[in-house]
């Protein structure tokens, strides 16, 4: 049996005193989108700068002074971060009327300067290609030239490293083989368009802040970001930060994935649905390792009915893989989580189960999660 540790914090994220410095590997979050009127409120309630720029309809006023209050939470992330610690910041960039002029707001650049300037290494890049049912997608003067706009239909998954690469001791290098993703999905997750994931909709019930509905204030993201980003970019047992917690997607990704998290959240209203998001984790942490090893068989058979199977075998579950650095990969998966006191959860792990061949097992909790199929095709033979 194995556990971990899980800090919620009902604070600021531009001071996280709480942290110490070097103790987080990876920092997964969706901060509050500058310029996105959904956000105009909450800037401007920490920030007179921000509604006095509002207030005289100065965009580019506005805009810096909202990066101004982001930039101090990145120079947080970096103090807290150890040596190759990573960040993953998903963020959208703005289209908004002000100032009796349309025009774009570049979220994603102005966070890329900000994390260039605080010494962080800028790596590549993931554009999430976000799905949409809108029935009208023209902005502007619709089919006549020179003032139609494109419509945004996509978000950035930026992420930089604190340094140079993470160097791991030989315990970590045990902890890393372990923590192996499979082939098939290395060549799905590290492509630099993700097509597969659906935005979330929240379950917030009726909590409130302020007398607002939460359910326009969190911005969530769906679990499969959090969690796939989680088992790209940290071992098991490494400590997950999201400065920006919203209603807990990224806890209870990290205790679906065996790591332990820390979460700021300045909105104290989200503390139920924060609760209650992490109450789901167990179940989704059980189907997702199911999914994955299920697609996983699934992967192998198709491989073998080409004439190509997998030339190595795995030792915890003693089926094919492609390649000799799968050979220790070994899912966890949560089977209790307890809260402890004031904000801190406790959760227990155990290795994860041999899967029946299918990648149908359908994921509990759908709506708020995108999926986790296998993606069969290759991108490159091993």
């Amino acid at each position: 049996m194995e556990t971990t540790r899980h800090q919620v914090h009902f604070a600021d994220a531009r001071r996280m005193d709480a942290v110490p410095d070097g103790s987080v590997s990876l920092v997964v979050t969706s901060p509050p989108y500058p310029m996105i009127e959904l956000w105009d409120e909450q800037f401007a309630a920490s920030d007179p700068p921000v509604a006095q720029a509002l207030a005289a309809e100065d965009g580019n006023r506005a805009f810096d002074a909202m990066h101004a209050r982001l930039d101090a939470v990145w120079r947080e992330c970096r103090r807290v971060l150890q040596p190759g610690g990573l960040a993953c910041i998903n963020i959208g960039d703005a289209t908004r009327n002000i100032g009796g002029e349309f025009r774009l707001f570049s979220n994603h650049s102005r966070i890329l300067q900000a994390l260039m300037a605080l010494g962080f290494s800028v790596l590549p890049d993931i554009l999430w290609r976000k799905p949409t049912n809108a029935p009208n997608k023209f902005l502007g003067s619709g089919m006549l030239p020179a003032g139609a706009y494109v419509t945004y239909e996509h978000e950035y998954i930026l992420i930089a490293r604190n340094g140079g690469p993470r160097k791991f001791s030989p315990a970590d290098k045990a902890r890393r083989r372990r923590s192996a993703f499979f082939w098939e999905e290395r060549n799905k997750w590290f492509s630099d368009v993700w097509l597969d994931l659906v935005g979330a909709r929240q379950l917030l019930g009726n909590a409130k802040v302020d007398d607002r509905d939460t359910r326009t204030r969190s911005a969530a993201y769906p679990f499969e970001l959090a969690y796939r980003l989680i088992q790209m970019y940290s071992l098991i047992g490494d400590t997950v930060l999201d400065p920006f917690l919203g209603t807990g997607t990224t806890t209870a990704a990290a205790i679906a994935g065996g790591r332990s998290s820390i979460g700021f959240e300045i909105e104290r209203g989200l503390e139920e649905p924060i609760r209650n998001t992490i109450e789901t984790a167990v179940p989704l942490g059980v189907a997702s390792a199911q999914r994955r090893l299920g697609a996983h068989l699934d992967f192998v058979q198709s491989r073998e009915e080409a004439g190509r199977p997998c030339r190595h075998l795995n030792g915890p579950y003693g089926f094919p893989v492609v390649t000799a650095q799968e050979t220790d990969l070994q899912f966890i998966v949560p089977t209790a989580v307890a809260a402890v006191t004031g904000g801190i959860y406790s959760a227990e792990h155990e290795p994860a189960p041999l899967a029946a061949r299918s990648s149908q097992i359908e994921l509990p909790f759908a709506s708020i999660n995108g999926s986790v199929e296998a993606d069969l095709e290759e991108v490159s033979r091993p």
